[in-house]
């Protein structure tokens, strides 16, 4: 809804908003861009006279500024149906799809289309480095959005995909997430299936050649043509050095060097060249882009240094994205002790859909610590299996002390969650830095 916000504003349109809560990279972008926040939902807004309220899925029956707006016949609609009708009519879209990921390869693919000289707009859940917003509206004729399949509002219960009229569309994987609004796997591949059935027959779509689910989703109906990552024939990826080299159709590209790290990474970029070429782009110039791409903010985000001490900030929530995000630091700093600082905050995690998979998903931690406040399930339990290395707390400060009373020189603190964690990330390298 930030990125959103920026779009509107960046086409003429005076723009004003109301959340709770607003933490950075999102609060501080609108507050540079312009963009007026309003703390909490008062009917009063109504006052402002806007030619429309753009809802966004945080908003439910019963929130006071909606109720106003429902009894006093105010105009409303999504902020996907918006976007869709006043940005993306038009341009060629390029959507990217996925349980994992989608931040990470919208960002790699707008950059690599920016770095042709092509001017993307885009739509991004995070903030690319690169370009230090998470949206931008341009003159450019091709636009980038992450694709989410979370539902669009209260009054729109079908996935936000859906209103994306996209012609490149990568599918990077698909498993089960947000318990809160679907019973199980088979209702997302539904959604997706709507998805690919909406996609043109000189569209593209890219996703990996392993992932069962999306096979399964391919297989009721499938109208465009796909490109698969991971399977002869298709787009590889081979490790040299601290890059990987690229081959399409068993044809080598050229090698990426990068200071990005994890198979995720590689198959997010593979995913990125896919789509770039169908938009116009030759392997070798995607592959030069993604060699001063600069990755997004908490997405393996370095946030300080103090004492020897490094912490980092990642957006993982999810069990498959908290070990693949895990893996990527081992390899990266080898024998080198790894802190894993979690906050299970996304709706499934807080419902315990995926308690069972959370030991399992921080194996690669020498030291685990678990922020279980607001949890309706036993986190103790739960990170049982971890043995001695995992450490539960439910309050913030008393989190703080543990994580710093066991870090000591050469440590990694990596902090994962899909929220703000209460500042936590300051909060711990200014107690760092009160140590001995």
């Amino acid at each position: 809804m930030g990125g959103i916000a920026l779009l509107a504003r960046a086409a003429g349109h005076r723009v004003t908003g109301c959340d709770a809560n607003v933490y950075p990279p999102m609060s501080t972008q609108l507050a540079a861009q312009g963009i007026d926040l309003i703390e909490g939902w008062s009917p009063e807004q109504a006052a402002l006279q806007p030619d429309v309220y753009v809802v966004g899925n945080v908003v439910t029956r019963g929130n006071p500024l909606m109720e106003e707006i429902l009894n006093r016949g105010l105009p409303y609609l999504s902020g996907p149906q918006w976007l869709r009708e006043n940005v993306l009519q038009g341009k060629w879209v390029a959507a990217v799809a996925g349980t994992h990921g989608k931040t990470t390869t919208s960002a790699m693919l707008a950059w690599i289309l920016d770095h042709a000289g092509l001017e993307p707009g885009f739509l991004i859940g995070g903030v690319p480095e690169n370009f230090d917003v998470s949206a931008r509206h341009t003159g450019g004729s091709f636009f980038v959005v992450e694709a989410d399949e979370y539902d669009t509002a209260y009054f729109d219960k079908r996935s936000k995909f859906l209103h994306y009229p996209a012609r490149t569309a990568i599918l990077n994987n698909l498993e089960f997430d947000h318990a809160d609004i679907f019973p199980d796997l088979a209702a997302i591949e539904t959604q997706f299936h709507h998805f690919v059935r909406t996609l043109p027959g000189n569209g593209l779509i890219v996703l990996p050649g392993t992932d069962e689910a999306l096979e399964r989703v391919l297989a009721r109906g499938c109208y465009t043509p796909v490109e698969r990552l991971g399977l002869a024939g298709g787009w590889n990826a081979a490790v040299r050095g601290d890059g990987f080299e690229v081959s399409w159709n068993g044809e080598p590209q050229g090698q990426v060097s990068w200071a990005l790290t994890g198979a995720h990474n590689r198959a997010n970029a593979l995913a990125a060249i896919a789509a770039a070429r169908h938009c116009g782009i030759a392997p070798a110039q995607s592959i030069a882009a993604l060699g001063a791409f600069e990755g997004v903010k908490r997405r393996m985000e370095l946030r300080g240094v103090v004492k020897g001490v490094t912490v980092y900030d990642d957006f993982a929530h999810h069990p498959t994205a908290i070990e693949t995000t895990l893996q990527g630091l081992r390899a990266k700093v080898g024998s080198q002790r790894i802190l894993a600082v979690i906050e299970p905050r996304s709706n499934t995690m807080k419902l315990g859909a995926m308690k069972e998979r959370l030991a399992a998903s921080l194996a690669a931690a020498d030291r685990v610590f678990c922020y279980s406040s607001g949890l309706q399930w036993d986190a103790p339990a739960a990170l049982a299996p971890l043995g001695p290395i995992a450490t539960v707390i439910d309050d913030l400060p008393r989190l703080i002390e543990g994580i710093a009373a066991e870090s000591r020189t050469g440590d990694h603190v990596l902090v994962m969650s899909n929220g703000g964690f209460g500042g936590i990330h300051e909060k711990l390298l200014a107690r760092l830095a009160k140590r001995p």
